[in-house]
């Protein structure tokens, strides 16, 4: 089994800012609390506050799939529906 490393940049629309935010921060416990998940860190960028990023690593690919498939993820698309300007999303293994 292979660690994997999630890089997820989300740049909220600049009138969305904080309601992508408070919805970003619902995601912190329930998804601390998933099997697999090593650590689910979010960030705000300190000259644009319109970015956030995620920096998350699982045990395996199936384990961060299935998170991904979970309903607070569809609530949070649901709520953000229209707020979020660009959103990239990149699986990485360590290597060093």
């Amino acid at each position: 089994m292979t660690k994997l490393t999630i890089v997820a940049n989300i740049i909220a629309k600049a009138d969305k800012i904080e309601l992508v935010k408070s919805e970003l921060l619902k995601l912190i416990d329930i998804t601390r609390a998933e099997e697999g998940c090593i650590n689910y860190d979010l960030h705000q960028d300190n000259e644009n506050p319109a970015h956030f990023l995620f920096f998350e690593n699982w045990t395996s690919r199936e384990l961060w799939q299935k998170h991904m498939g979970n309903k607070h993820l569809a609530d949070y698309m649901a709520a953000t529906e229209g707020s979020v300007e660009q959103f990239t999303l990149n699986e990485m293994t360590q290597i060093a």
